[in-house]
């Protein structure tokens, strides 16, 4: 358990990947405009590793890479759904889309957009992103 957060659950839709995630109950989401954040229209929060556990479904999830093949955009191969993803920005991490995870422990949640199509230059002027995955 983590001092000051709470434990959301969440998956895809046809429910062959769950998993688990401590962060607050005040989500703060990233709204990228990337050329894959926008046609997926992946808008994420951002946790450590040590703070997310998949539950079920590791067999069941595929991985799409492009570019630098950093970021690995993994779904579920039933559905299609992406959940969770290792974000580019924070390799060490893991970033949560708000919208798989079930009701009853989001209170909420401020959106912030970033400016992907120009990601190098975002991401070293941002002054939190980075640290976002650190326990």
């Amino acid at each position: 358990e983590y001092r000051g957060l709470v434990k959301h659950t969440g998956g895809c839709h046809c429910g062959a990947v769950r998993f688990e995630v401590w962060a607050s109950a005040d989500l703060h989401v990233f709204n990228c405009n990337c050329s894959i954040c926008t046609k997926k229209q992946n808008r994420h929060f951002i946790v450590p590793a040590s703070r997310f556990k998949l539950l079920k479904g590791a067999d069941n999830l595929t991985t799409y890479t492009f570019n630098t093949h950093r970021a690995q955009h993994t779904f579920c191969k039933t559905c299609g759904v992406q959940s969770f993803y290792t974000p580019r920005s924070n390799p060490d991490g893991y970033g949560i889309a708000p919208h798989c995870l079930d009701d009853g422990t989001v209170q909420t949640i401020t959106t912030e957009d970033i400016n992907g199509k120009e990601w190098e230059k975002a991401v070293s002027e941002h002054k939190t992103i980075r640290d976002m995955s650190k326990p």
